[in-house]
């Protein structure tokens, strides 16, 4: 499917920032129904179609962890943006470190 596996990796990567999309939409009860199912909708297609993609080229363990923890980093520094978390020195921290073994499941893959 991917000529090299860096390919698939970005895949995996950019579809697991689209993770963090249709998990805002659940959370923006600002937004009228018809937009959150809209965002949610575009945000799983292109956030399962990458991952199933990747997947078919780097190993599930790696790829899944990767995804999950990519998604849950977009989501966190979404939610800083809006106002609704504070990222303190301890919280950008563990997020580094979320980082720091994401690029290690990469390299070591």
């Amino acid at each position: 499917m991917f000529e090299s596996s860096a390919v698939a990796w970005a895949v995996l990567l950019i579809s697991g920032a689209f993770e963090a999309m249709w998990a805002a939409a659940m959370g923006e009860s600002s937004w009228s129904m018809r937009k959150r199912i809209i965002v949610f909708s575009i945000g799983t297609i292109v956030s399962m179609g990458g991952l199933y993609a990747g997947l078919m080229v780097i190993p599930v363990g790696a790829g899944y962890a990767a995804w999950v923890g990519v998604g849950a980093v977009a989501a966190l520094v979404y939610s800083a943006l809006r106002g609704r978390e504070q990222l303190t020195l301890k919280r950008l921290f563990f997020v580094f470190v979320l980082i720091a073994g994401i690029v290690g499941l990469g390299v070591f893959s």
